[in-house]
């Protein structure tokens, strides 16, 4: 597409000069270029150093390029004034999620890519353009909505010096970039020239008051019918999976009655959950944790024997191929497909809505998690008074799977994820435990008191730990502590975890970003894929929740019980106002002999059934 003498000096230029910013939000993973719309802007000096990258972007909004980009979609005048582009270059393991690129005045959208000229980049290394087939769906009020099907109808891998642009169409555009995927050995990656996914990315945009072809009133008219809802009716009619809560009778307690589980319950309970975890005072203190903290992590929550025919039962279904199409797989299959694959993509299963074999996982489903014993636990373990419940089984497929950021409106809730994945790997502090059955370390079984930093809001209060855990990992391959070269960058973590944020108030600015190079974030509560681990997070309005997307160099598929469970609004939060502000004691403090610290590996041999 450009003279390719000054494509090759672009690319020089933007290895020696420019600096990238490795950047993580629920949608991508990317290390990304300042915006280039600000080039006049730079003094001389540094100027001077990107002559052939001005030139490039002088010519990529002359009228004459305009008109031709113009000519081929049908999108009517664009901008001169508003230039929008960036470099990105994605590396093994980076990826942007499905979207539709409808922001603001954004009417078409390109790329230009930058990959080495002497290496022809291999469609097999991944990074591809993908486009969404779009379909229109009539729902129960008689309006069509449009939604996007969950698998990729056109596949364009990236190639030095071509260019894909396509208009900006609310609705209609939803593409993704595939992840970039990881060489088998470094040999190899070397060989691949590191694989390194470089392009100029941006957007034409409206024409500005003041230029040719400006309408007044055009830009606001698009944006308004960007909305979805306006756009489409009601498109989350059409969502899968919908909810389903099933309202359940409260339990009450006793006044007196300070554990209200009688032998018979004990016994069906003993089925499913380890006998440490049915210890009057072992659930006072998970209590009293999650009074303070607002969430917990309870390692090895499963009865071993239960555990062992789950594991089984996982590994043998893990091992069994999967068809990759969406139809194909639900006919062939007991599993759903989630979707729009803008909001999430994964496969579940959800009880009271299919028909589900008989498997440890549907007891887990249909016996355990509903039954009126695991509730009665559940309330002394938080102290709170359940009102419904919503449940499903979910399996994220590693290199397709994941569910984007969303909120919560209305009152704290109970949210129960039993993590279910049986490989390691995943980032997990126990991965190396994880294969004994049974055995736990101390900090293994002493809950989010040793997620440092990561702990839910409530009632718009949050904990964060003020040195910013939970930034990006990468490897600087030079040893000089500077990420500005993209050669020095290597990603290694394979996705799969569970993030709690607070919302961000900056409509702006990315919702979900929680891993950059500054030091601030705004993560409540993170956990990495792991067998048999329960978290328990009280979730307030407003916060933001999302499954990261599972890399395709992940050992195996990320699999877990998702429940919901509603309660009763109590009048005052869980702790004092001052306990809030003052947060949690740390692991070690000697100022509260009452923390929860967990069981050592003896209290686990001890218990019996």
């Amino acid at each position: 597409m450009v003279d390719d003498a000054l494509l090759r000096k672009v690319r020089d230029e933007i290895k020696a000069n420019v600096h990238f910013t490795p950047k993580e939000t629920d949608i991508y993973k990317i290390h990304q270029s300042g915006d280039l719309a600000n080039l006049d802007g730079l003094e001389d000096e540094a100027l001077a150093k990107l002559p052939s990258l001005l030139a490039l972007r002088d010519a990529l909004y002359s009228k004459t390029f305009r008109d031709f980009v113009s000519h081929i979609t049908g999108c009517g005048p664009l901008s001169r004034r508003k230039t929008d582009m960036a470099i990105n270059v994605y590396t093994p393991g980076c990826y942007l999620l499905c979207h539709d690129d409808v922001i603001g005045s954004r009417k078409v959208s390109y790329i230009l890519y930058l990959t080495d000229p002497e290496t022809p980049w291999q469609p097999e290394w991944g990074g591809a353009l993908r486009l969404f087939p779009v379909i229109d769906r009539e729902g129960k009020d008689g309006e069509v909505a449009k939604t996007p099907l969950p698998d990729v109808v056109k596949v364009i891998p990236p190639a030095w010096n071509q260019l894909s642009f396509f208009a900006v169409q609310p609705g209609e555009s939803f593409h993704d970039v595939e992840e970039v995927y990881h060489a088998t050995t470094p040999e190899e990656l070397e060989k691949n020239a590191g694989r390194i996914r470089m392009a100029i990315s941006g957007w034409f945009h409206f024409p500005q008051p003041g230029e040719e072809g400006y309408v007044e009133g055009a830009e606001e008219k698009a944006a308004h019918k960007s909305g979805l809802m306006q756009l489409q009716g009601n498109p989350d009619q059409h969502d899968r999976p919908l909810p389903n809560p099933v309202e359940v009778e409260k339990i009450v307690a006793k006044e007196g009655d300070d554990f209200p589980l009688d032998e018979a319950d004990l016994e069906f309970l003993l089925k499913y959950i380890s006998p440490t975890y049915l210890v009057p005072d072992t659930i006072d203190n998970i209590a009293d944790q999650f009074e303070e903290e607002f969430s917990i992590t309870l390692a090895n929550i499963l009865h071993p024997k239960f555990a062992a025919k789950l594991r089984k039962y996982i590994e043998e279904q893990e091992a069994k191929p999967l068809p990759e199409d969406s139809e194909e797989l639900e006919k062939t299959s007991p599993w759903k497909v989630a979707v729009p694959p803008h909001k999430h993509r994964y496969l579940y299963m959800q009880p009271g809505k299919q028909e589900i074999e008989p498997s440890p996982l549907k007891e887990l489903l249909e016996v355990l998690l509903p039954s009126r014993q695991f509730r009665v636990w559940l309330q002394m373990a938080t102290r709170s008074t359940i009102e419904s419940y919503d449940l499903v089984a979910r399996r994220f497929r590693r290199g397709l799977d994941y569910t984007l950021a969303t909120g919560h409106e209305g009152k704290p809730r109970l949210e129960v994820n039993i993590g279910l994945t049986p490989t390691d790997g995943w980032g997990d502090v126990n991965d190396e435990d994880d294969d004994e059955e049974g055995e736990s370390s101390e900090e293994e079984q002493a809950g989010s008191s040793k997620e440092k930093g990561k702990k839910p809001a409530i009632n718009g209060k949050e904990k964060e730990d003020p040195k910013g855990k939970g930034k990006a990992k990468a490897v600087d391959a030079d040893g000089d502590d500077e990420m500005e070269d993209v050669d020095d960058i290597v990603e290694l973590e394979v996705g799969g975890h569970e993030v709690y944020m607070a919302g961000d108030e900056d409509d702006d600015g990315d919702a979900a970003i929680y891993k950059s190079s500054e030091d601030d974030d705004n993560i409540l509560f993170f956990q990495a894929a792991a067998w048999n681990k329960m978290t328990i997070v009280l979730r307030d309005s407003g916060t933001l929740r999302f499954i990261k997307y599972v890399s395709r160099s992940a050992k195996g598929d990320r699999w877990d019980v998702s429940a919901t469970f509603e309660i009763e609004e109590q009048d005052e939060a869980p702790g004092s106002d001052e306990e809030v502000e003052a947060g949690p004691s740390k692991a070690g403090d000697d100022d509260s002999e009452e923390e929860f610290q967990g069981f050592s590996d003896n209290d686990m041999g001890d218990a019996s059934d």
